[in-house]
């Protein structure tokens, strides 16, 4: 082999050795700044928020961003990021309406420790909050036509045997808040749910139910809750007397027929009998208004736990003696 073609093996080894020490320190370079970004930093962290909020009258969306701006502990990636980006994304933040403090007209202000439960939605995982930045943050919510309208739950519910209904169907809320052009909402006169549709039930029953949302308009809410008070009775029957009552001094009032068959549809299982402090009378100021002498037979405050009750008959005839 000639001297020139040693040389030339010679340099290539050398090149070669040199290429991978450059790249032995590009890498070592690259753990060093990866190992350290991945650890905890304190700094600077903003985003602009949109405020969402279900206030009565009000739109849903804040008509302007505020910018939120906190010290927080992060990794370095997330700081490195936070602080070279140019266009930050706007966050959408739904506030609860108690955590908002009305400061003018339209304008609602987030103040103190409210902001604190937002921090998540705020600034994302993985980011502990050590102190705000921005105090008060202040949305604007601009005024948008509305009215209130009752809600309606169209049903129908059968129940087992001995059971029965001790109250109405209840809904809550039982009216909601619609938003929409004027036109649209003179056409809103209630919102209704699907039909609910229960049989043989022998317990209360509660749940959700969505509401139906016109076309064109906004619900201050999308469901309802309902429940239905069921319960299980006893049927107790009884002849009463039925007396007359606030009789002027000087009159005398007489009931045909003085008795009646009384029928309690009471909760069961007894407490007591109800039967001991259940009375019927006939009012004076009903019979002297009366243009036939024939009245409907009246009862004090219905005792405990009786659902409710019928008379047999419905009307007597009265006569002043």
């Amino acid at each position: 082999m000639s001297l020139l073609e040693r040389l030339h093996l010679a340099k290539g080894g050398l090149g070669r050795e040199w290429i991978i020490l450059v790249l032995s320190f590009v890498l070592a370079f690259l753990v060093w700044v990866l190992s350290n970004l991945s650890k905890d930093y304190s700094g600077t962290v903003s985003v602009p928020v949109v405020a969402q909020c279900n206030i009565e009258g009000h739109g849903m969306e804040s008509v302007n961003a505020v910018l939120v701006s906190a010290r927080c502990r992060a990794d370095g990636f997330r700081l490195v990021r936070e602080s070279s980006r140019q266009d930050r994304k706007v966050v959408k933040v739904r506030f609860d309406r108690a955590d908002l403090r009305r400061l003018g007209p339209d304008t609602y202000g987030v103040i103190g420790g409210a902001k604190n439960s937002y921090t998540t939605q705020f600034f994302g995982e993985n980011v502990q909050l050590e102190a705000f930045i921005t105090d008060t943050l202040k949305f604007v919510f601009p005024v948008e036509n509305h009215k209130r309208v009752p809600v309606e739950v169209p049903h129908s519910i059968t129940l087992g045997p001995q059971y029965m209904l001790s109250g109405p169907l209840a809904v809550s809320p039982d009216t909601v808040t619609v938003y929409g052009d004027q036109a649209r909402l003179d056409a809103v006169e209630r919102v209704i749910t699907p039909r609910l549709v229960m049989t043989e039930i022998k317990e209360s029953k509660h749940g959700v139910l969505k509401l139906n949302v016109p076309e064109g308009v906004r619900l201050s809410v999308d469901q309802v809750s309902y429940e239905i008070p069921v319960s299980r009775y006893v049927e107790l029957q009884a002849t009463l007397p039925v007396q007359a009552r606030n009789v002027p001094s000087g009159h005398q009032l007489q009931v045909y027929p003085p008795t009646a068959r009384v029928v309690l549809r009471c909760v069961f299982p007894l407490g007591r009998d109800p039967l001991e402090s259940f009375t019927l009378y006939v009012d004076w100021n009903d019979f002297s208004t009366s243009l036939t002498g024939r009245c409907a037979p009246r009862t004090q405050r219905l005792p405990s736990g009786v659902l409710e009750y019928r008379v047999e008959p419905e009307v007597f005839d009265c006569v002043e003696l």
